[in-house]
């Protein structure tokens, strides 16, 4: 189980950081409604854009918890429930628009597992 974990930690951990630093300010296919920035994102989902920032950070933060928490152990479980509950509500934002597919949840949704399954089995 252990391998599976730190597998389960680096998708995980080096995903969020690809989306935050790398992918926050270009057009994806699993963005909400028509945004295409992470900024226009936030806006699609109704949330206030002062709050980009720090959701941001806090993600880039606990990514790194997932991946440090291969060395250090006992960050991980925190990490991955601060981690799930954050994809939780992606997966609920991508639901309240209703012009979206389910298909652009999907890449939150299977986020959400995979923390869950770490914060469950560490």
């Amino acid at each position: 189980m252990g391998t599976y974990l730190q597998i389960a930690q680096v998708v995980v951990g080096v995903t969020i950081l690809m989306v935050w630093l790398v992918r926050a300010n270009r057009d994806t296919n699993y963005r909400g409604g028509d945004a295409k920035t992470m900024r226009e994102e936030f806006a699609v989902y109704g949330f206030p854009d002062w709050l980009l920032f720090p959701v941001g950070i806090l993600k880039v933060l606990l990514a790194l918890f997932l991946l440090s928490g291969i060395w250090y152990a006992p960050i991980v479980r925190p990490a991955a429930t601060a981690m799930a509950f954050l994809m939780l509500v992606a997966v609920v934002s991508h639901f309240r628009v209703r012009s979206d597919s389910p298909r652009k949840a999907l890449p939150a949704l299977c986020i959400l597992l995979i923390s869950m399954s770490i914060a469950i089995y560490v």
